[in-house]
């Protein structure tokens, strides 16, 4: 199939896409990102700890879990970079209450990504600008001027023997010239698009192999959507189970597997345009430091985040590191939070949308954008 010379919902000559990516369930940030050049760390888990000889070497202090590997290649290719000690102001340590402060972006009305879609100045927002893969909608996106929930692409359909009501609907919106006729001929237009792309088999390009689970098609048809050019403005899909109270690399091993796995093949799919696509990584909070009796982690307060593609200033891991002596450890025993997550997803937002008021995005919050992007 050719690919459509319009796009629903943004300018065709705008191609960016935001993909938020949630770690849901507190991923513990010193397992996905050891730092291997601290011997406070080593002493805090003699069993859980990842050695200097398995882990994957980023640079003279931090290294990669071995799950992660794949994720390597990106790093010292420069486009993926890793935020260190990173978190919300929550010291709360519940999983609901951390998660509904970040995806809010703080006490406010909606979420940060709807705000950022509501208020970015100049878009001409469609029926697929905004797609939350799964089942549930995220409350990031609470607030967006229009956002779906699918879990692939062959959810957006009206069955069999639906074209004569679809002429019926282009009949009866096409004499409108309101606001209501416009978002009806948009959303006829999304419905068309997608038929075409949902009949025509996928091939993922570039030898991309993803995993085959939930995770792995998600980002699948996330790649399908942005290679449609369906106005796809921003993508949110979560990658549950980080909870690692108990037997912490059995319940967390496979998943840094999956997550680094699906991330390669995203990337290995989009191909070029990866220079118009962010992935964020994110989780609600990291875990303690030190290992708990059950060989896991119980809640904690700062942990990682990661930025791929887009033109990020990759291959380094970004953000104060303070330290995980225990007198500089947070609370009952957390590595403290260096960096406001904030801080990370607004440089992110400036790179799609260079005017947008982050003021509006975040409001109530003084925004100290981490240098994460070459300087103009």
């Amino acid at each position: 199939m050719g690919t459509p010379r319009g796009a629903l919902g943004g300018s065709p000559d705008d191609p960016r896409t935001l993909v938020v990516v949630f770690l849901r369930g507190g991923a513990d940030g010193l397992a996905l990102v050891p730092p291997i050049g601290d011997a406070d760390y080593h002493r805090a888990r003699p069993q859980l700890r990842v050695t200097e000889r398995e882990s994957i070497r980023l640079d003279g202090f931090f290294g990669l879990h071995p799950r992660l590997a794949p994720l390597a290649s990106l790093f010292s290719d420069g486009e993926l970079a890793i935020i260190h000690a990173v978190g919300s102001e929550d010291d709360t340590r519940s999983h609901f209450e951390a998660q509904d402060l970040m995806e809010h972006g703080g006490m406010a009305a909606g979420g940060w990504l709807g705000r950022f879609l509501r208020f970015r100045p100049g878009a001409l927002h469609g029926a697929l600008s905004a797609i939350a893969i799964g089942t549930e909608f995220p409350e990031s996106m609470r607030g967006a001027p229009a956002a779906s929930v699918l879990r692939s692409v062959d959810d957006f359909s009206l069955g069999d023997g639906a074209a004569p009501m679809m002429r019926q609907l282009a009949r009866l919106y096409e004499g409108r010239s309101d606001a209501l006729g416009a978002a009806g001929r948009d959303t006829l237009r999304a419905l068309d698009r997608i038929e075409r792309l949902r009949t025509t088999p996928y091939l993922p390009a570039g030898g991309a192999d993803y995993p085959d689970d939930d995770f792995g098609r998600g980002l699948m048809q996330i790649a399908r959507l942005i290679k449609g050019r369906v106005g796809l403005e921003a993508a949110s899909i979560d990658l549950d189970g980080w909870d690692s109270h108990f037997t912490q690399g059995t319940l967390i091993d496979p998943l840094m597997s999956r997550l680094a796995l699906g991330l390669v093949a995203f990337r290995r799919d989009l191909g070029a345009l990866l220079d118009t696509t962010s992935v964020v990584v994110m989780t609600e909070f990291g875990r303690r430091v030190a290992e708990n009796a059950s060989l896991g982690t119980d809640h904690g307060r700062g942990s990682a985040m990661m930025v791929l593609g887009g033109g990020v200033d990759g291959g380094r891991v970004a953000g104060a590191w303070p330290g995980l002596s225990v007198d500089l450890l947070d609370g009952p025993g957390d590595l403290p939070v260096a960096t406001n997550y904030r801080d990370v997803l607004a440089p992110l937002l400036r790179r799609h949308s260079p005017v947008v008021q982050i003021e509006r995005v975040f409001p109530g919050f003084n925004v100290t954008p981490l240098p994460l992007y070459p300087a103009a």
